[in-house]
């Protein structure tokens, strides 16, 4: 069974970033997503990754989302701030910078682009947990980053850093994360990064699911995470088979383009999305919407 009381809860959301009709940030929809997503069940929330488009969010709207992220929490759930980009030093000063905006934890990505050897991973991640105190969660994502953070790696950060605690595993590779999850120090976690991946994950002993799909359907997916937790997994396939076709739909596209359209179907519009993505077409919303009814979701 998965272990009881994880850090950070079990549903994670990784939230959207509400931009208004300009494609600038919307702070005021911003705090009230953050107060839906908690109302919803969220146990915790991250804030600008993937889904929040942090390609195109740049440092200063960064600081002004982690911010308000904080302020509209209240304090309710923790607010984990994705801090990692592929250069280590702009990465440790971010990561220090951030570290005192009241954020309970970070989130690096493992780096893309230049295709660094394991050994540098390991490097790269040692200087960001020594350079802060807060708690700090790896993401390893090779269909983004390119390479993948093998098990080794990941298990040797766990041990040699103390407030490296957890891993946001979307790998897709189940021998690599079940061997992460049976060697882990005490206390590491191994969080699923793929919302249609989350059962089978805490059958291995995962704590929960960094989730996308908890955007737009909070409370399915905590039911999810919760019966898991429980051990109850007949139950807990029968509630992840209902909500699948959306958990899919959702990536029918490059996210969070149809996790947008959505959230605009469900009635809570979140604006856009910036170039180089682009909004949903009249086809995948009527293909999304007929998906959401599908499933109960609107």
């Amino acid at each position: 069974m998965p272990s009881t009381n994880p850090r950070f809860g079990r549903l994670i959301t990784a939230m959207v970033t509400p931009f208004d009709s300009e494609g600038e940030l919307d702070l005021e929809r911003t705090g009230q997503f953050v107060d839906r997503l908690i109302v919803g069940g969220n146990d915790a929330l991250v804030v600008n990754g993937t889904t929040g488009e942090s390609p195109t969010v740049f440092y200063p709207n960064k600081i002004e989302l982690f911010k308000e992220a904080v302020s509209a929490s209240g304090g309710r759930v923790p607010i984990i701030a994705n801090v990692g980009d592929n250069c280590t030093a702009d990465t440790v000063s971010f990561a220090k910078e951030v570290s005192k905006l009241g954020v309970d934890a970070l989130m690096c990505v493992v780096p893309y682009y230049n295709k660094p050897p394991q050994q540098g991973l390991r490097r790269h991640f040692s200087a960001i947990a020594a350079a802060v105190d807060l708690p700090v969660v790896l993401y390893n994502i090779p269909g983004r980053c390119v390479i993948n953070m093998q098990a080794e790696t990941t298990l040797a950060l766990a041990r040699e850093c103390d407030n490296i605690v957890a891993i946001k595993e979307a790998s897709g590779d189940m021998r690599q994360i079940e061997q992460i999850i049976a060697q882990a120090p005490d206390g590491f976690e191994v969080i699923s990064g793929d919302d249609s991946a989350t059962l089978p994950i805490m059958r291995l002993g995962g704590t929960g699911v960094i989730s996308t799909t908890g955007n737009v359907a909070p409370e399915r997916m905590k039911e999810i995470v919760d019966l898991c937790a429980e051990g109850s997994w007949d139950a807990a396939q029968e509630a992840n088979e209902r909500l699948m076709p959306l958990m899919n739909g959702l990536f029918e596209t490059a996210n969070p383009i149809l996790v947008k359209e959505a959230l605009k179907l469900a009635g809570f519009p979140v604006g856009g999305v910036r170039l180089p993505l682009i909004d949903a077409t009249p086809q995948q919303s009527e293909r999304l919407k007929s998906i959401m009814q599908e499933v109960g979701v609107i």
